[in-house]
């Protein structure tokens, strides 16, 4: 199946929350909840916008999400990182979401933002959506996935259920740990590295053949 556009996408469930989160900074959080899909009232040709409904909406949708907002109108610029990362993710489950993609949302989040934006995505998976959780931070993946996949140049390395692996191996593979290992040797004549923690070539586990499970 190819999709053409972001909606296409979306009215077969599958929504994307970007790393710039495609959002207006000096917009208020009520407009950038429905933005490109505002909702109106009134008969055509004098259709208007129905603000009340979606300032209603937006703030019921973000409770529902454990997301309390003192003031809609805000400019949502003026929201920390982790708050606009969960106001994209409340948005893509309003509109219809059953498979999120999430990329690396936490990649520009100091550690307790961090953590906000991994409540929600747990929140997220609890509700029963597929959350894939795209992210370079082995320790962030661990927390709420539930199996893992590692790519390496185009191809997929590692494939394994959360009950397989655990997270040092995960670290291992996510930060390439294989080419270290491999290269243990030629690092050993640099001055100054320390190559007594890398692990040998043929400690590391092999690739977990994918499964059929899905991946978060």
């Amino acid at each position: 199946m190819r999709f053409t556009t972001p909606r296409q996408a979306l009215d077969r469930g599958i929504a994307t929350v970007y790393q710039d989160l495609a959002t207006v900074p000096l917009m208020p959080v009520w407009r950038n909840f429905f933005l490109g899909s505002e909702m109106t009232r009134g008969p055509w040709p004098v259709r208007r916008l129905d603000i009340e409904r979606m300032k209603k909406t937006a703030d019921e949708e973000l409770r529902a999400m454990g997301i309390i907002l003192d003031d809609l109108e805000q400019p949502i610029g003026t929201l920390s990182g982790g708050q606009r990362q969960c106001v994209a993710i409340a948005r893509a489950v309003y509109f219809g979401a059953r498979v999120l993609i999430l990329d690396e949302p936490t990649a520009a989040l100091g550690v307790k933002q961090s953590g906000v934006v991994l409540k929600y995505i747990a929140a997220a998976r609890d509700r029963g959506l597929g959350v894939i959780f795209i992210t370079h931070n082995p320790h962030h993946a661990y927390m709420v996935g539930d199996h893992f996949s590692v790519l390496r140049l185009g191809t997929l390395e590692l494939s394994a259920a959360r009950s397989e692996i655990g997270l040092e191996e995960l670290t291992n593979h996510m930060a390439g740990g294989a080419e270290l290992a491999a290269l243990k040797h030629e690092l050993a004549t640099v001055r100054g590295v320390d190559v007594e923690e890398l692990p040998e070539e043929e400690d590391l586990t092999a690739p977990v053949p994918a499964s059929s499970e899905g991946t978060s």
